[in-house]
Parts: C-alpha cells; structure tokens; sequence
C-alpha cells in the first residue's frame, strides 16, 4: 500500500458512483470543497444523497440536478440567507430531504463516526422536526425514564473537505476561527478526499509547530488534491475572504427564469484554470478580505 495519496480533482471524481451518499464539509459560504464540488459538476455523476451545512456547493448541485436526496441543517449564503438555487428546487418538490437541527445533524455524524446506529439526544424535542424526518424515539434504559430523539447515524460513502494544508500522505493543518465539524465528515466517510491550498512533502518537517491543526488524522484521507483558491467563491481564513460579488452574481442567475445551463460556464467553468480567469484568477482571490463579525 502506497503512502503517497496525491490525486488529482478528475481522479476523485472518478472513484464516486451514481447513486452514493456524499458529504461536504465546511459551512454555508465558508471554507467549502468547491474545486471538488465544481470537478462533480463537470462530470456526469447524478443521483447523490448530498449531507451537508449547505451553501453554494449544495445549490449548485441542486441546480445541475446531481441531487436525489439532501440531508441539511441549512443551505445559506448568510449575507443571502436562503440559497436560491436551492430554493429553487426545493419548490419545486424535486428533492426528497431530510431537515434537521444543527445538532442532531453533528451528532448524526457522530453516530456513524463512532459506528454506532444512533445517538439519544434532547435536541429537536418539542419541535416537528422529527416526526417530519421519520425519525423514532428511545426510553432511556436507567431511572430516569427520559425520552429523547434517536438521532441516526449518517453514514457516508465519501466525503469532500478543504484544508489550509496537507502533505502526500494525508497529514491536515486546518486554521481560522471555526474548523466547522469537518473533523466527523472525515470519520464518517468510508473515504475521505481533501483539497489543499498548500502541499508539501513531509508535514512535520515544515511546519511542526502547527501540529495542534492536524484536525484528523491521515488514516481517514483517501486522497489529497492540491487546489489553491479550491473554496472560492467561500471564504478560507487566512488564506482569503468569501467573493460577496461573485456571490450576488450567482444568486442574481437564480432570478426567472433561473436557468442553470444558461449559467453554468460562468460558475463552472470547464477547467478550475477556466473558472479562476472568470474572476480575476488566483492573485484577485487572494486579495479577498476575510469578513469580520
């Protein structure tokens, strides 16, 4: 078995199937695989049962009609709330989903991470999130008798997510604020592919002192893309900001009669070199200023 798990974007893509259940890390408009995401777009997987904190890679996906079943907690490009293309298609009933809390989708990752079929949880109760999502309820087995929600596991077939950094072998630096739940996609997936800004031969020869980021260890990576400026049009602090105009362009698109194959060269691309000319190439996503809160 080889140590060096480089690929390429064409590569990933080419081990997924018709048909797998795929999550995408990062958050809403924030540090999101979209290199990867955009490689799926320009492929002809289709038929996916997309688990994600959506943003534009959900959307986008939605729109291609890749999607047969979405699992979410939200699909929002903050600044836009609601993601257009997703709402799109989300009126018009032609995706089967299952909507969840923040926390039960984290502890549905949880669940399949620890191979366990479920996790009990408070969260969602009172609410009609779980009779909508078809899900049960368990007696806790000790005194107290409480009945909570049996959150269950989402189990991936593989999982999308973009790092600041990795080496060939899988080792992960992640910065900035918020690292997300990108560390229970990894352990959810049966493989687990990542996109870097930054690839060097050996992590501990370059940057030991950052060992604190490796956020996952490098025995649940599958394969590493290098991809600089592979989350544009979302934001990876502190490498660079979210493309707030590149984002209105794109919800703007969604307006009727929103339609994407109209659209889709100019979000898409048919390289990722294609793609990054279309806005100012690498040196333009660079100068992104990262948002303040």
């Amino acid at each position: 078995m080889t140590l060096d798990k480089r690929m390429s974007a064409t590569e990933v893509v080419a081990g997924l199937a018709d048909g797998m259940t795929l999550g995408i890390g990062g958050w809403g408009p924030r540090r999101k695989p979209m290199a990867l995401v955009r490689e799926i777009l320009r492929s002809d997987l289709k038929d996916l049962t997309v688990v994600a904190y959506g943003g534009a890679d959900v959307g986008m996906l939605c729109a291609a009609g890749k999607v047969r079943k979405l699992v979410f907690a939200f699909v929002s490009l903050d600044a836009i709330p609601l993601e257009p293309w997703f709402r799109k298609a989300r009126e018009a009933g032609t995706l089967e989903v299952l909507e969840v809390d923040e926390g039960m989708f984290q502890w549905g990752l949880k669940a399949a991470a620890f191979q366990l079929p479920f996790l009990p949880t408070r969260v969602g109760l009172g609410t009609d999130l779980a009779e909508l999502g078809g899900l049960n309820t368990v007696r806790s087995p000790y005194d107290d008798g409480e009945t909570l929600i049996a959150m269950p596991a989402l189990k991936l077939d593989a999982a999308l997510i973009h790092v600041n950094r990795s080496d060939w072998r899988g080792n992960v630096q992640a910065f900035g604020p918020d690292v997300y739940y990108d560390e229970w996609f990894a352990k959810a997936a049966a493989k687990s592919f990542v996109s870097c800004e930054e690839l060097v031969d050996r992590m501990e020869d370059h940057y030991p002192d950052n060992a604190q980021a490796n956020i996952f260890e490098r025995c649940f990576v599958s394969g590493v893309v290098h991809m600089p400026c592979g989350a544009h049009p979302s934001s990876m602090p502190p490498h660079y900001g979210w493309d707030m105009k590149a984002l209105k362009a794109y919800a703007d698109a969604a307006r009727d009669p929103g339609d994407w194959a109209a659209v889709k060269d100019r979000f898409v691309g048919a390289t990722e070199a294609e793609y990054l000319a279309t806005f100012g190439g690498k040196e333009a996503v660079a100068a992104l200023p990262l948002p303040i809160f």
